[in-house]
């Protein structure tokens, strides 16, 4: 049992956290209705009026319509495509049996290894590549936001799989189960909090990456949300409550998608920890 003084300690604890986490997108809300010259004079102090200027300033100056749908499509093309990579590649390592037990340790480790490089080092190489397969638009995103997940996405399924009992794949195979069958209709369904886990950690990943779609693309009408921000900044001014408005209606639908499924990381995160 807790006694009093820890469980005291440990909610003051939680509501600094707490106050610490909330107060910059309190801040960046409280900055959004607030002029150019409120922001640079005192960016601390309440606004003085309840201006919604700056959000009518970005709604003409973007296209959040077409801004949604490039981020939504690429969104949707690269989360389905490295999940059933990473499903099948995390199944063989996870439940399929090697001659050689070494080739089956040097491939997780060469699938993992990609967790110890930033995505950010490989930004050049990425792009000579995009450029000699001659990939542009959402394309050169999308191959890149594939390449790039791979490890984290088999580091949380090869765990969870490799919890799962090994009875499962035999009984089903004395049923009549071919190898597809065991992989679609047995194991598939049992991986459902993880691979809801890696589609929402992907999803927030790719809503929010800047410097590959930066650098990627490079026709207006292909930008993403994440891109958005760059058309308040000009040669000799900066709009910064645009930037401050735009970004807040970038960061809403985010948190109410984090909030909706927020159960299902913590489940995801957990089953996919229980076994390495």
């Amino acid at each position: 049992m807790i006694n009093k003084k820890k469980k005291t300690a440990m909610y003051i604890g939680m509501t600094l956290i707490t106050v610490l986490v909330v107060f910059p997108f309190l801040w960046m809300l409280m900055l959004s209705f607030k002029t150019n010259g409120e922001i640079m004079g005192n960016p601390l102090a309440l606004p003085e009026s309840l201006s919604f200027d700056n959000y009518t300033n970005a709604l003409h100056t973007l296209n959040y319509p077409r801004l949604y749908f490039n981020t939504f499509f690429i969104c949707v093309i690269s989360v389905v495509v490295e999940v059933i990579i990473t499903f099948l590649s995390a199944f063989v390592i996870a439940r399929m049996e090697f001659r050689r037990t070494k080739v089956k340790k040097l491939l997780y480790a060469f699938l993992i290894m990609g967790l110890s490089v930033s995505p950010f080092i490989l930004l050049f190489p990425v792009y000579r590549i995009n450029v000699l397969l001659h990939l542009t638009g959402k394309l050169a995103l999308i191959f890149p936001y594939i390449a790039t997940s791979i490890s984290f996405n088999t580091l949380l399924l090869v765990g969870y799989l490799k919890s799962l009992p090994k009875e499962i794949d035999e009984a089903a195979i004395i049923d009549g189960c071919s190898i597809w069958d065991l992989m679609i209709r047995v194991i598939l369904p049992m991986t459902k909090p993880v691979i809801a886990t890696i589609v929402i950690f992907n999803v927030l990943y790719i809503w929010n990456e800047f410097p590959f779609a930066s650098v990627m693309l490079r026709d207006v009408s292909d930008y993403t949300l994440s891109m958005g921000a760059s058309f308040f900044k000009g040669t000799y001014t900066v709009d910064y409550g645009g930037i401050v408005a735009s970004s807040v209606m970038i960061i809403i639908p985010e948190l109410i998608f984090y909030g909706i499924f927020q159960k299902n990381i913590v489940d995801g995160m957990t089953a996919g920890a229980v076994k390495g």
